[in-house]
């Protein structure tokens, strides 16, 4: 090799020693800076609830069947868990007002036949709004569904008169 050649092969090897120091300096002396950001979700409470026809029969023999005549029906109730529910029911559309409890009534045309609902199977607490004697039923949610048993009685058939009897009932659930 000629002396520039040796010459030119030290300078590559300094470059590429300076090369290397440089890039392992500006390693050291690098910068970071850090902050941080939110991550957020609102849960909100949710409520759903449903209903099942509450059936008495549909051939009923006023002269053949015992009164009083009981059936019952069963609400589903849903909330968001630990979430405080009520659930309260009108006194029906044909009772005459939203709270007049006491004239549960269905209709067939202008024929009534009176009825009652309640909390319990004994039939002695009335499931109304929590007003004029009646009771709502409390609960927490767990976010699945939840059974509530609604106890229907009819306490008199005498003199009815045959025909489809109906009435609509209004659940609400509070929470």
């Amino acid at each position: 090799m000629n002396t520039i050649s040796k010459q030119a092969s030290k300078f590559k090897h300094i470059a590429i020693g300076l090369g290397l120091a440089v890039s392992v300096a500006a390693a050291a002396n690098a910068n970071t800076a850090q902050n941080t950001f939110q991550v957020t979700a609102t849960i909100t409470s949710s409520c759903t609830v449903s209903g099942s026809a509450l059936n008495f029969g549909s051939a009923i023999d006023p002269l053949a069947v015992g009164v009083p005549l009981d059936a019952s029906s069963t609400l589903t109730v849903t909330c968001s868990n630990t979430t405080p529910y009520a659930v309260s029911l009108n006194a029906g559309s044909n009772a005459g007002g939203a709270s007049n409890f006491t004239s549960r009534t269905m209709k067939s045309g202008a024929n009534t036949l009176g009825y009652q609902l309640y909390l319990d199977s004994g039939r002695t607490t009335v499931f109304g709004d929590g007003t004029a004697s009646s009771s709502t039923k409390s609960g927490t949610g767990t976010g699945s569904s939840q059974s509530i048993s609604v106890y229907g009685r009819v306490p008199t058939l005498a003199g009815v008169v045959p025909g489809a009897y109906t009435d609509t009932v209004t659940v609400t659930i509070t929470y």
